[in-house]
């Protein structure tokens, strides 16, 4: 899987070149010599959405955690309001 980086002004010119390099790898586009975009086939993209885990499924299913008992204890302090000076 090769990679290929362009700027964006190639990517203008050549949009048929660009997605014809994305079938062999992604292609990183360029603005002021720094990547802004990232160009791949959307088989690519779904392999890579699959494979990592969205952040909803990593909040409500932590690793790890299935057989932990966590019970603090209660407070016995009241609240207080907070003091400025």
């Amino acid at each position: 899987m090769g990679t290929r980086t362009m700027t964006s002004s190639e990517f203008n010119q050549d949009t048929g070149g660009a997605k014809r390099s994305a079938e062999e790898g992604p292609v990183f586009i360029t603005e002021g010599g720094c990547p802004s975009h990232v160009l791949l086939t959307f088989a690519d993209y779904q392999r890579l959405a699959r494979s990592h885990p969205g952040v909803i499924e990593l909040l409500t299913h932590p690793r790890g955690t299935g057989d932990v008992e966590f019970h603090p204890p209660r407070s016995d302090e009241s609240a207080r309001p907070a003091e400025f000076d």
